[in-house]
Parts: C-alpha cells; sequence; structure tokens
C-alpha cells in the first residue's frame, strides 16, 4: 500500500536506506563528536528539502534561504539566551538578568521584542511564523508582480545581505558579528552533555523525516502537480485560470518554515548562532547541496546534504591549504556530468540494474501469458 500510494519502489528504497543510516547505522558507528556533526549536517538537509518544493517543482530559485535558516536560529538562540541570564547567572554584571552583550553595549533594560522569548511555546511558534510571515510578504511583493526567475534570485541575494549588515550593526541587540553565544540549558535541561546531544540527535532525525513526509504529500496531491506545470508552462497554468502568484507563496512559505526549523535545531546541536550562517555565501551553499543532491528528489536533497557536508570536512581536515580547491572540483564535476544530481544517477544507471536482476530473479515455468490463457505450452 505504501509503494503503490504514497512512494514508489524507488523512493520506498530511499526512505527505508535514510531511515536505516540515520537511526541505526551511524549512532552505532560514530563517536559523540563525529554524530554532532552529523547532526549539524542534517540542519541544512531541512533547507534541501525545502529547495526541492520551491525551486525543484516550483521552478523558483532562492539564494536567500540562509535569511530563514537564521530567523529560526536566532528565535532558539533568543529564547535560550534569555535562560541562561538569570539574574544569579549574571549577577556579576552592571545590569543583571539581561543577556551579557546587552550590558556589554550599555543597555539597561531587556528590549520589548525579546520579553515574549521567555515562553518556549512562543519561541516555538515564532520559529514557524516568523519565517513564514517574512517569506510571505516577500513572496506577495515579487510574484504579484511577476518578478521571478534570475531576478527573484538576486533579489533574495541581496535580502540575505542586507539582513546580515542589519544584524551585525545592532550588536546590542543581536549580538552583532560574534552572534547569540554560551547557550547552556532548555528548560533547565544542559544541552552541552554529550547524553544530551545524543538525544537531539533523534530528535532532529524525526522532525526531518516528519518534513520529508509532508514534502512528499505536498508533492502527490494536485498542488504539486499544479508547482510542476508552473515550473514548465507557467502561462498556460495562468491562461487555466489558477493564481500563479499565489501557489509560488505557498511553496516559498514552505521553503522558509523548513529552513527555519533546521536554523532552531542548528542552535540547538551547536550551542550558538551567528550572522554567517544568515549570508549569501551560506545561502549559496545550500542550493548547492540541493543541486547535488538532486533538485527534484526530496530525498536526494538529504543525500546531497550528507555527501558534500562530509567532503567539506574531509577535505578541510586532511589538505587544509587545498580544501576549497577540491571541493570546488566535486560541485563542477557533478553540475557538468550529472545535472540531476545523485537521483539522477540513482535513476539513470543503480535502479535499472536493480530492475534487471529482480526481473531475472523472476520463476521461468516455460509458460508465457498468452499461453496461459490459452491452456498450451510456450514454445
Amino acid at each position: 500500500m505504501i509503494n503503490s500510494r504514497f512512494f514508489n519502489r524507488s523512493e520506498l528504497i530511499g526512505f527505508v536506506t535514510l531511515a536505516v543510516l540515520l537511526f541505526l547505522i551511524l549512532p552505532l558507528a560514530l563517536d559523540i563528536f563525529r554524530l554532532n556533526l552529523v547532526a549539524k549536517y542534517l540542519t541544512y538537509a531541512f533547507v534541501a528539502v525545502g529547495l526541492v518544493l520551491c525551486w525543484g517543482y516550483g521552478g523558483i530559485l532562492s539564494l536567500g534561504q540562509g535569511v530563514f535558516f537564521g530567523l529560526g536560529g536566532y528565535c532558539m538562540a533568543m529564547y535560550l539566551k534569555l535562560e541562561a541570564s538569570s539574574v544569579e547567572n549574571t549577577k556579576i554584571q552592571s545590569t543583571p538578568g539581561i543577556p551579557d552583550f546587552m550590558d556589554w553595549n550599555q543597555i539597561t533594560q531587556l528590549p520589548l521584542f525579546w520579553k515574549p522569548f521567555h515562553s518556549f511555546p512562543f519561541t516555538v511558534l515564532a520559529i514557524l511564523l516568523v519565517p513564514a510571515f517574512f517569506s510571505l510578504i516577500i513572496g506577495a511583493a515579487m510574484f504579484k508582480r511577476r518578478v521571478g526567475g534570475v531576478y527573484f534570485a538576486i533579489i533574495t541575494q541581496a535580502i540575505a545581505a542586507i539582513l546580515t549588515i542589519l544584524i551585525v550593526g545592532q550588536q546590542g541587540y543581536t549580538g552583532g558579528i560574534n552572534g547569540i553565544t554560551d547557550l547552556r540549558t532548555l528548560h533547565g535541561w544542559d544541552i552541552r552533555t554529550d547524553h544530551a546531544k545524543f538525544i537531539l540527535y533523534f530528535v532532529e532525525v524525526i522532525l526531518l523525516f516528519g518534513c520529508i513526509v509532508l514534502a512528499q504529500f505536498i508533492r502527490l496531491t494536485k498542488l504539486g502537480r499544479i508547482l510542476v506545470a508552473m515550473r514548465e508552462q507557467e502561462d498556460r497554468v495562468r491562461f487555466s485560470g489558477y493564481s500563479v502568484a499565489n501557489f509560488k507563496i505557498f511553496a516559498f512559505c514552505m521553503a522558509a518554515v523548513f529552513a527555519a526549523i533546521g536554523g532552531a535545531m542548528f542552535t540547538l546541536e551547536v550551542g550558538f548562532m551567528s550572522p554567517s550562517f544568515v549570508g549569501i555565501v551560506p545561502s549559496i551553499e545550500m542550493v548547492i547541496y540541493t543541486a547535488v543532491g538532486g533538485r527534484i528528489s526530496i530525498f536526494g536533497a538529504v543525500y546531497g546534504t550528507l555527501l558534500v557536508n562530509f567532503a567539506k570536512t574531509s577535505l578541510s581536515e586532511s589538505f587544509p591549504q587545498l580544501w576549497l580547491f577540491g571541493l570546488g572540483a566535486l560541485f563542477i564535476a557533478v553540475v557538468l556530468a550529472f545535472p540531476d544530481g545523485l537521483a539522477g544517477i540513482w535513476r539513470d544507471y543503480v535502479q535499472p540494474r536493480i530492475d534487471r536482476l529482480m526481473s531475472s530473479r523472476k520463476p521461468k515455468n516455460g509458460w508465457s501469458d498468452s499461453s496461459v490463457a490459452d491452456g498450451a505450452p510456450a514454445e
């Protein structure tokens, strides 16, 4: 039933393989330091899955997904920082009870927009709604005016640069270039311990699979088919009576929410959030993850994220002076040789071999389909 209604055979193999890899193999094979690195990589997979919906199926290339990744991360960081900035923990400051970077910048009271982040339920809602609202404003302003293609990509890139400059410039309210650091506890639970990192890894994997299932559900609905139709023939969809702008806004908002969830988990896994994860460079890297995995494959995007980040870590450890050249060569080779990424390699080379292997193992009893119907043996 799953194979016929929700996943085809190839997708089912990808889903089961990914589940076994993330839930069993990696936790058993890696030490806690490496497992935490994988958890960091997986936070970018949320962004990649959202880009599959937005770019792969909707044809909307966003070069500013770091904005939404950062918004989700900063919302979580604000809550954690307030918990770490209790009066008891900050009694040596000139103004106890506020984050340390505010005290350094001579701010004497907590800003009004920080106060709601004392509440964890409000923080969770903010992680989902703030990026959704921000992307709704951007999408409505752009898509209602039929701005798309390379122009939309450049505008989102500019927004990423603007937000980075804003965060750095407002040091007293955002922590500036250093970001929000020294995050210790979540509801009194120390998130810096090995046990906490192990649990957070599984929480993140569960959330990632939830996003994958939701993206797959959207892809298989009429909405998903309309997104593909818009990517191929936008004018024809518009002339058919559909509001192309509204569908684009929806896809863009979903990608923003997925990215924000990844950003929030990044803050929990790493213990800080800074503007270096918001700007143009990380946003372009997130697009590369999707391109390497295959921009029309939800599972391929996750595998691509893991592959690129693993290569990045391995090359930087082994060749600290040359790793950027090696990583660049990897990207160029994949784009030129395999334009559909890992998903294309699976579709064109691996899947046909599996199909031939399975067909060769079917029992041969000497009866053809027509001869069975006629009651006579095959020649």
